[in-house]
């Protein structure tokens, strides 16, 4: 009897160390419930998916200026960010990325007010924005970015990720300068993002992030982002093609 016990205490600590080393599942369709610019993490809007912009509720122009809560950019950024805000007051879609049929980047893409898929092994988790149909990739394996992939940044950048207890940590690099960090502030080609993602209770993702940038930004800027799981009863799981006006796009 005394043997059987002991047995099962060996067991019952095996499972509970196997409990423990086994990351959450983030897999599904989710929400942001604070997307575009509001940089206050929040659970308490509405559940579903929000609206999308339209012409009569755009994005902001910069014709108000720039909030205290958005990154603080350094005086050549700024002015960078000056010349883009003329040109949005204008009407101009030179610096738009979605009228360009182009990805919105990271760490903007974190940010759409779209459905975003997220699709995870052991391995990788992938996530994967209806806005365009953007896609990035984070490797769980251990791999690192080789010097060609460094010297040829893409939109989503080269993500690295590890689990520290029930959360995601992720390293980004190799962004392309040509894309914002949210809104349309600039930043240079020296951006990285950190990101720590966990579930906050069943179906509530929180992702942490956090972009350095010594060149545009005066200090590291900080934003937490939450998202609600779709649900199938309701029909909301299911992400649509987003395909680009023919002949709106412009090749880059």
């Amino acid at each position: 009897m005394k043997v059987n016990t002991i047995l099962l205490g060996m067991l019952a600590g095996v499972a509970a160390l196997h409990a423990q080393s086994t990351p959450p599942d983030f897999s599904g369709v989710y929400y942001p419930l604070n997307p575009f610019g509001r940089f206050a993490a929040t659970t308490s809007a509405p559940k579903g998916p929000p609206p999308r912009p339209t012409a009569s509720a755009p994005l902001s122009d910069g014709s108000r200026g720039r909030t205290p809560d958005e990154p603080s950019l350094t005086p050549e950024y700024l002015a960078k960010w000056q010349t883009i805000s003329k040109t949005r007051i204008a009407g101009s879609p030179e610096y738009d990325l979605t009228a360009k049929c182009l990805p919105p980047g990271m760490p903007a893409m974190m940010s759409m007010a779209y459905g975003m898929e997220v699709m995870q092994n052991k391995d990788k988790i992938t996530f994967f924005s209806e806005l365009n149909d953007a896609l990035r990739r984070v490797y769980l394996d251990g791999r690192k970015p080789s010097q060609k992939v460094l010297d040829d940044p893409t939109y989503a950048g080269y993500s690295m990720g590890h689990w520290e207890g029930d959360t995601l940590v992720v390293e980004t690099v190799a962004l392309r300068d040509n894309t914002f960090i949210e809104g349309f502030t600039p930043h240079s080609d020296q951006m990285t993002v950190h990101e720590r993602i966990r579930l906050l209770e069943p179906g509530l993702l929180e992702d942490r992030i956090t972009v350095t940038d010594p060149k545009a930004l005066t200090k590291s800027w900080e934003t937490v982002k939450t998202y609600r799981k779709a649900s199938r009863e309701k029909g909301t799981d299911e992400l649509r093609e987003f395909a680009c006006a023919e002949g709106l796009g412009e090749a880059k």
